[in-house]
């Protein structure tokens, strides 16, 4: 290899996984380069004006609950480095197209107030789940979020529930729908689950679906929905304000277009003018499975039988994202809808599994279920006094053709949805911005047609299935290389878990017991993909 530049570490992409990465490693005293394609870091949490001036739009991500409850980012103590969380007055609404509306609010009185309009068993149905969640509450996040198999998290599930453990394990496999019903018996509180849900690919009638739901859910009446003041991209500020104080460097613009592999192992980086990085003692990618294996590695450096493993990988939906200027608050004809951060409209539950089931079989839902966010509702700094910055998402089959009349005409059929319960929306409009899966890919690449889970969230491509079933761990089939990006367990949301058990990963390989690690990970490697 040519001389060149030489660090402890490669971290491959500035989303917030690869910047948690980084700071792991440069916490533990490694010299880490971090290179980002793109001229601004943040992946998909980034924020800028693209309605009109002094409007303050997220480009992709907006709202944080994991983040907000993610052990892994309290790890990293970001409010030291300028983070600081906003809240909505409430949480979420999920409105009805009849106009009736169920409302999740971080005060459990309110909550339970308000799905016992619904029935009237359910405000005390809805204490005890969130007593249930309290019970589990640290554990099963520590589950989630650190390296797979989670022990010290199975452990701590284990001495808090006993013998209900098999009951958590059975409530896994659960479809939103099933839950619900099994739980509530009204809708309103059916579909705060069941929308939570579709914050993922899948839909109520989907096997996991339902503790994806209650996960949201219960973390919503938790720590609630809120977002980074100032916009999204303060986190990913935070994240590099964090990273440069402890050393480490981060260089926008510098595509890497080559993992370099010598006798096994990964030893740098190529970028796309040439330039090589040496990598003394590890390489972390923070783009898609398929791009780090397929693009950056080859075929050459992998076993036929992972290749073979990675053509079934499956991605999640593709999106359109729609954001507005308005000159004031959505004008909801349920006043109370204002005050959530986040809304949910456009179906019962019945339209859920119904949108759900068009885009399984590749049809664009005829109604368009949305979520959809009062950004200054939950921070007011997003735009100028009296105004509301709003977006709104919904998913689309992959594969489609989208030219810019086509998706003008989706945007407009989203506004029309909107108007149905908030008559005067579009009177409103100062301006707005549509952005269809190309759009979102050309933001960020890792957001390939549009898909922001970076792989579905569906139980067969979870925990040792992800991204193809394995180990569950960041280690791949090649030597010091570590998957980072949210193709990883746990998969989608800002918690920073991929990023932080990919270095935890390097630091282990690296450590006194690095060799008999390395021994374990690769026997393990042979025998899978033999």
């Amino acid at each position: 290899m040519p001389d060149s530049e030489t660090v402890d570490a490669v971290v491959i992409g500035s989303g917030p996984n690869g910047l948690v990465a980084a700071n792991v490693l440069a916490d533990a005293g490694w010299e880490v380069l971090v290179l980002e394609a793109q001229d601004q870091p943040g992946g998909a949490v980034r924020t800028a004006q693209i309605t009109a001036p002094g409007f303050r739009n997220d480009l992709c991500s907006a709202f944080s609950p994991l983040g907000a409850a993610s052990p892994v980012l309290a790890d990293l103590a970001l409010a030291e480095h300028g983070l600081r969380w906003r809240h909505a007055p409430a949480v979420l609404a999920h409105v009805l197209p009849d106009d009736r509306h169920v409302l999740l609010s971080r005060d459990l009185d309110r909550t339970a107030e308000s799905v016992s309009t619904f029935a009237p068993g359910d405000g005390a149905a809805w204490r005890t789940e969130y007593a249930r969640w309290q019970r589990v509450r640290d554990s099963l996040l520590a589950s989630i979020t650190r390296p797979f198999p989670p022990l010290r998290g199975a452990a701590g599930l284990t001495r808090a529930l006993g013998p209900d453990l098999l009951r958590l394990a059975r409530m896994v496999t659960l479809t939103a729908r099933r839950l619900g019903t099994e739980r509530f018996a009204g809708q309103g509180a059916r579909l705060l689950l069941a929308g939570n849900a579709m914050h993922t690919d899948l839909g109520p009638d989907n096997a996991g679906s339902g503790i994806f739901g209650w996960l949201l859910t219960m973390l919503g009446q938790d720590v609630g929905y809120p977002v980074p003041e100032g916009g999204a991209g303060c986190l990913t500020d935070a994240l590099v304000r964090r990273l440069s104080s402890r050393g480490g460097r981060l260089t926008c613009g510098r595509r890497v277009v080559d993992v370099l592999v010598a006798n096994g192992k990964a030893v740098g980086v190529r970028d796309s003018g040439g330039e090589l990085v040496r990598a003394r003692r590890a390489v972390l990618a923070d783009v898609p499975a398929p791009t780090l294996y397929q693009d950056l590695v080859g075929a050459d450096h992998l076993p036929a039988r992972f290749l073979s493993d990675l053509e079934s990988f499956t991605w999640d939906n593709a999106t359109i994202k729609v954001d507005w200027a308005l000159s004031g608050p959505v004008p909801w004809t349920a006043a109370e809808v204002g005050t959530a951060g986040t809304v949910h409209l456009g179906a019962d539950l019945d339209g859920l599994a119904g949108a759900n089931n068009d885009l399984a079989c590749g049809r664009l839902p005829r109604d368009p279920f949305l979520l959809l966010g009062q950004m200054t509702t939950a921070d007011p700094s997003r735009s100028p006094a009296g105004t509301e910055s709003v977006w709104a998402y919904t998913h689309v089959p992959r594969g489609q053709t989208w030219t810019a009349d086509r998706l003008r005409r989706r945007a407009d059929r989203i506004e029309q949805t909107i108007e149905r319960n908030a008559p005067g929306f579009r009177d409103r409009i100062i301006a707005r911005a549509i952005s269809g899966p190309a759009e979102l890919q050309e933001h960020n690449e890792s957001l390939v047609e549009g898909a922001i889970n970076a792989g579905t969230s569906a139980i067969h491509q979870q925990l040792f299935f992800r991204p193809v079933p394995g180990l569950g761990r960041a280690d791949t089939p090649v030597d010091r290389l570590f998957l980072a990006s949210a193709s990883a367990h746990p998969g989608g949301g800002v918690h920073g878990a991929p990023g932080a058990n990919a270095a935890r990963a390097a630091l282990a390989r690296d450590g006194v017991a690095g060799p008999a690690y390395h021994a374990v990970i690769s026997a393990a490697h042979r025998l899978l993909y033999r």
